[in-house]
């Protein structure tokens, strides 16, 4: 069957979503994430196009994109080359690291603009992964709150401007946003197949070669830390889940299967 043909925004303006390959994950530790700016930083400058917005999660990122001279279909493969081969060095593997193709849609208008913008920065904050937006390291939060962007990558003018003229007042009210409750709902990563609780207990127990799941809560970190890599491989798992299974907090996971 031919692949549908991908929506071509009029404002020029795209929410993507790419996903690892199999669900795997494509960041494992810092410098994955930073590569991946670098990368994302050229490819901005060499087409002319503009990041608005962007958030790096495990298995799976979100890019606000503003069109250059390149298509949003150029641009991403571009992109997801560049960083692949990068990827596949460095972990001497071979294949695809991304899924086939990326999923992404149009931002028509101002408002929807602001919607896409909030759905990105709160992933890691629904994730559990944060309390606040602004303290996830690789989203583009902090650019907008407290400009913070090393890679000098992240336009925000257009998006502050739609709160106010003054820049600090402007920073504040999309602060105020971005903490608002919100069941936004955009581009979603798409449904998975979960593991129940059960079934994930059981495996955990094999990994733990039978003693109960509650040991891991004694364990020395890099020992409980590997483990927890070990478990986050099992297909349908996630961060919430492995914590509320094995008692430890959302963040303690997260740290530990993507460690530095």
């Amino acid at each position: 069957m031919p692949r549908t043909a991908r929506e071509k925004s009029r404002t020029g303006i795209y929410h993507v979503i790419v996903r690892g390959i199999n669900r795997q994950e494509i960041f494992h530790d810092a410098e994955d994430n930073q590569r991946y700016l670098e990368i994302l930083e050229r490819i901005t400058r060499e087409t002319g196009s503009a990041v608005l917005g962007y958030c790096l999660m495990g298995n799976h990122l979100h890019l606000l994109i503003q069109e250059g001279h390149e298509s949003i279909s150029v641009f991403m493969k571009r992109l997801g080359t560049s960083y692949a081969l990068w990827y596949n060095r460095k972990y001497d593997r071979t294949g695809h690291v991304f899924q086939d193709r990326f999923k992404s849609e149009s931002v028509e208008n101002d408002a929807y603009l602001l919607t896409v913008i909030r759905y990105i920065h709160q992933n890691p904050v629904k994730a559990g992964i944060v309390e606040r937006a602004q303290d996830f390291q690789w989203s583009s939060c902090s650019a907008y709150v407290q400009g913070e962007d090393p890679c000098k990558l992240v336009q925000t003018r257009f998006i502050l401007g739609l709160f106010a003229d003054d820049r600090e007042t402007a920073k504040q009210r999309f602060l105020q946003f971005m903490e608002e409750p919100a069941t936004d709902r955009c581009l979603e990563v798409g449904s998975q197949t979960r593991i129940s609780d059960e079934r994930l207990g059981q495996e955990i127990k094999k990994i733990l070669r039978g003693k109960p799941v509650s040991i891991l809560q004694q364990m020395e970190k890099p020992e409980r830390d590997k483990i927890l890599r070990k478990i986050k491989e099992i297909e349908g798992s996630s961060l919430r889940q492995i914590a509320r299974i094995t008692g430890l907090t959302v963040h303690t996971v997260y740290k530990a299967v993507n460690k530095d």
